[in-house]
């Protein structure tokens, strides 16, 4: 039915209206007491009651109004020309400036606003604003306060399928922004409709990405170029290289080509040390690990084959997972692998054999982490496993430093770019631990779980946490250079020992071996003379036996009729001959 007309009006002017008044009580029921229901019940006596003298007091929530930030640029032009006047043209400019600079008022303006700018540039001659006063002062020793962390900031994947923060790469400039790459790393399992973008952010804004990068392809790693801030290098997992300026928007200003780029996940891409600060390498699963100048990304550079027999054979190859290059030392970089071996490599060498010096056998699973210590550069940091391992490149048959076994696969490491002896794990169960082998070397000074003196963490399930760590795990500490050269030494001496005692038993088991052999020679040399005086012995009888048998047959045809005598005598030689040849039997036996 349709309704044709609405009635207006208020609720207090329809319906019965309620008026109360006063009246005296009344008595409804009275019931009184029984005495027989007094028996059901059993008297408790003492009774315990428990009283709080504490305050109540109640917990309530409240969700603040969020702070939502942007970012938005100004682009200043030239101004305050007349309408006649253009300002791209030289002459014209030109003439209005000194038709300007005759006026009277030009130069009263000027003698006043010159006045007050001497004035501020005198006071700021007098007073260094951004002066540090105590830079040059030793730094002081660390109070004993307990090791602590807390959260800043939480920066989380904005897209509803929730991918893992593979990499994590801090601006260059003063930390300011913080490139994460996402990816999901499960093969054949990444999710129908899943996002391949990756993100820069601004540390003060983690409501929203500045900046997205699209890739062609789920980027693992992703890093920042130290001379241009403006530029970033990404691995792709179909194996590509790409190439970002942040300046000509998300989308890949350079791609490499199919054909020439890895044939596995890209996991570790670094940037090298040159003039034009262009050149880069990339390693990959596949077992290669290429140069690349991001001027012509259409090929590789150069190729080296990981394959520490060094006939770059590439099926003998070793899946490279992590890379590391220390500007210090240019020449040299090193490669973690899947097999657990670190490979130290030399750029300038020309064959195989001067590409590959030295290899570092220590861990049982892929090196996740390779980091040399920013202090002491002859000294870096594995992480593989279940552990953390220090090594020297003094010793290269064994670690001079490792954590215990943890109960949790280690994903990553890094070391503390302000203290020589701190570096940070992380675990596969969301645990942060921070090492300070100063303090104690059994256990981590710190663990946190699933949350300079910033750290920022990315987990699997796409949220990157930003952490501020306490004060002493961010001041270097009095005399902690030392401390810390004193430490890698030591134990380098001390693995030093270990492997030249190792190789003296070693030697020693080995002579012992060969003199083993030696004397089963020497039996088998004595056997072999016994068989063959029992052989000489043989055929001597054999001859004496042959030959007595002959002169048997002769004696016998010269005499057709031989006497009963004769007979005699033949019988008693035969007998003799018989008894000679049982005892030459019996000493052939006994030989």
């Amino acid at each position: 039915m349709e309704i044709v007309y609405v009635y207006l009006k208020k609720r207090s002017e329809f319906g019965k209206q309620c008026n109360f008044s006063d009246r005296q009580a009344e008595l409804t029921i009275d019931i009184q007491p029984n005495p027989e229901l007094a028996e059901q019940f059993v008297e408790r006596n003492p009774v315990d009651t428990g009283v709080q003298c504490s305050a109540s007091m109640s917990e309530h929530e409240a969700n603040t109004e969020r702070f939502e930030m942007e970012t938005r640029g100004v682009n200043h032009i030239e101004g305050g020309w007349p309408k006649d006047v253009n300002p791209l043209e030289l002459e014209q400019t030109i003439r209005f400036r000194k038709k300007v600079e005759k006026d009277e008022n030009y130069i009263n303006a000027i003698m006043q606003l010159g006045s007050i700018m001497e004035h501020c540039i005198k006071q700021n001659n007098a007073i260094d604003i951004y002066e540090e006063y105590f830079d040059d002062e030793d730094p002081m020793e660390v109070t004993d306060e307990a090791p602590s962390a807390k959260t800043i900031n939480v920066f989380r994947d904005p897209q509803e399928i929730k991918r893992a923060a593979t990499h994590l790469s801090w601006h260059p400039d003063g930390n300011r922004k913080l490139a994460v790459a996402y990816s999901c790393l499960d093969f054949q399992r990444a999710p129908m409709g899943m996002s391949f973008d990756s993100y820069i952010w601004d540390m003060e804004n983690p409501n929203k990405p500045e900046i997205a990068l699209r890739p062609s392809s789920p980027l693992i790693t992703l890093e920042y170029n130290p001379k241009d801030s403006h530029v970033l290098l990404g691995g792709c997992y179909n194996g590509q290289i790409a190439c970002w300026d942040t300046r000509k928007g998300s989308l890949v200003a350079e791609l490499s080509t199919i054909e020439f780029s890895h044939r596995d996940p890209v996991y570790g891409t670094i940037w090298l040390q040159s003039k034009t600060g262009t050149e880069c390498f990339s390693a990959s699963t596949d077992g290669q690990v290429m140069w690349w100048d991001i001027r012509k990304l259409s090929e590789p550079t150069e190729l080296l084959i990981m394959d520490i027999s060094k006939k770059e054979m590439l099926e003998n190859s070793l899946g490279a997972i992590s890379l590391e290059f220390e500007s210090t030392l240019p020449t040299k970089f090193m490669v973690g692998t899947e097999q657990g071996i670190v490979i130290s490599c030399n750029r300038k060498g020309k064959t195989p054999a001067e590409k590959i010096v030295c290899t570092f056998p220590g861990h049982h699973g892929p090196v996740y982490a390779l980091q040399r210590n920013p202090f002491y550069p002859k000294n870096f940091l594995t992480v593989g496993d279940w552990t953390a391992r220090i090594w020297s490149e003094d010793s290269r048959e064994s670690s001079i430093m490792w954590t215990k076994y943890h109960m949790a696969y280690l994903t990553d490491g890094a070391w503390s770019p302000v203290r020589p002896a701190v570096f940070f794990t992380t675990k596969m169960d969301g645990t942060l631990d921070i090492w300070d082998f100063v303090f104690k070397q059994c256990d981590p000074a710190l663990s946190l779980k699933d949350n300079g003196c910033l750290t920022a963490c990315g987990s699997r399930l796409g949220t990157t946490t930003l952490l501020e760590v306490s004060h002493g795990l961010s001041t270097l500490q009095r005399n902690e250079k030392n401390i810390a050269s004193s430490i890698f030494e030591r134990e380098t001496r001390r693995e030093k020992i270990l492997e030249a005692r190792h190789r003296e038993m070693r030697l020693k088991e080995k002579g012992k071996a060969e003199g083993k052999e030696e004397e089963l020679k020497e039996e088998e040399a004595a056997v072999d003379l016994q068989e063959l005086v029992f052989k000489a012995e043989e055929e001597f009888f054999d001859i004496i036996f042959t030959e007595l048998k002959r002169k048997e047959k002769d004696a016998l045809s010269k005499k057709s009729l031989p006497t009963h005598s004769q007979e005699e005598e033949e019988e008693e030689l035969l007998e003799q001959e018989m008894e000679g040849e049982e005892e030459m039997e019996e000493k052939e036996t006994s030989a």
